[in-house]
């Protein structure tokens, strides 16, 4: 009998797809079936080629409505919330960081997480008091005094975008973060900069459990995970350690496509 007792995330059977428009027929499913369990603490890796269903079941995990759940469930920390809202999810300790961060116009980096900090834990720090709280993890990001004054990624570089994920991931708190392909489209520099953010949360918030979605070994080899998981058409085909990786680096997809 398999011990669940330290699973944060059990993801069992799970089938989704995009939200069809109203009046249209709806599509294939996306995700056919996936199963996967996150453990308190663990740092997950799924790698897959394009088209694999990687971000669907990212933003499926987090209950984005283009997204809809055709058949199995997602348990969180004991619960199932398969049907709860995201800002639901959100609050009770999930986070996601996007591949491709969104721009608000007139909304500032710090009021951003002053009301999400609020929603998140209910603490209502006033703007000098998160300040005070942000100015450390920037230091740590490589990031100037004055970029929480900044619009939400408003003219922000890759790595600025991304930095200012893993800044959100440390100062929210979440007991889950899925990174959906954070190191896209940064370079060597940037990369190290952000996996060293994503360490250095860890080592405040041990039982922080991560599932990492990249298509690149190199952030593996920076972040060390304890368990990589290849996915193809929907589904996990393989799971194991690095080793996993570096035979994917060697073989392709290829090796894993008619894998069951």
């Amino acid at each position: 009998m398999t011990d669940t007792s330290r699973d944060l995330l059990r993801i069992e059977g799970l089938h989704a797809r995009p939200t069809p428009e109203e009046g249209a027929a709806p599509g294939p499913d996306i995700l056919n079936g996936l199963n996967l369990s996150v453990g308190r603490g663990e740092v997950h890796a799924i790698m897959g080629p394009n088209g694999s269903g990687k971000s669907t079941l990212a933003n499926t995990l987090l209950g984005n409505p283009s997204y809809e759940v055709t058949g199995g469930r997602i348990v969180y920390s004991g619960d199932d919330v398969t049907d709860w809202p995201t800002d639901v999810r959100a609050k009770s300790g999930m986070f996601l960081a996007f591949q491709y961060p969104q721009e608000i116009q007139g909304v500032s980096v710090i009021q951003f997480l002053r009301q999400a900090l609020s929603a998140r834990k209910g603490i209502d720090l006033s703007v000098l008091e998160l300040r005070l709280a942000t100015m450390d993890w920037m230091k740590r990001l490589g990031m100037d005094s004055s970029f929480v004054d900044r619009y939400l990624n408003e003219g922000f570089s890759g790595g600025e975008k991304k930095r200012n994920e893993i800044m959100q991931m440390a100062i929210l708190e979440p007991e889950l973060a899925i990174l959906d392909e954070t190191d896209s489209g940064l370079d060597i520099d940037a990369l190290r900069v952000v996996a060293t953010g994503i360490r250095e949360i860890r080592k405040d918030r041990p039982e922080l459990g991560i599932l990492l979605i990249t298509h690149y070994q190199r952030l593996l080899d920076e972040l060390q995970p304890d368990f990589v998981h290849i996915m193809v058409a929907g589904r996990i085909v393989a799971s194991g350690g690095m080793e996993l990786a570096e035979r994917l680096e060697r073989d392709g997809y290829e090796a894993f496509r008619g894998a069951n």
